[in-house]
């Protein structure tokens, strides 16, 4: 039974990570779709037709942030990769790579 269990996790690691993927383009769209609907309101309620290029500004800039926090967290798991004896072949993350 347990060679049953260690079979299924390489089996849902990827479609979790997939799943983190594609969770990250639906929140851009939404984060745009968000931003536009807000322009259209303010739009809406005060007349003023810039307004609607304001609320696009905000679900661009939302949805450039949502990119930022996930670079961020791949970073972070990158170097928790490179501190790992088994992946760095014998390298320091300090030393200089100036090799000439």
């Amino acid at each position: 039974m347990e060679e049953n269990q260690e079979e299924h996790k390489p089996r849902i690691k990827p479609i979790i990570e997939g799943a983190e993927t594609l969770s990250l383009g639906i929140s851009m769209v939404v984060a745009v779709l968000i931003g536009v609907a807000i322009g259209l309101g303010l739009k809406k309620l005060t007349g003023i037709t810039w307004l609607l290029w304001v609320g696009v500004a905000i679900g661009l800039a939302a949805a450039f942030l949502n990119v930022y926090k996930a670079y961020s967290k791949q970073y972070k798991e990158f170097e928790k990769l490179a501190k790992d004896p088994r992946y760095n072949m014998g390298k320091s993350i300090d030393e200089d790579d100036d090799e000439d």
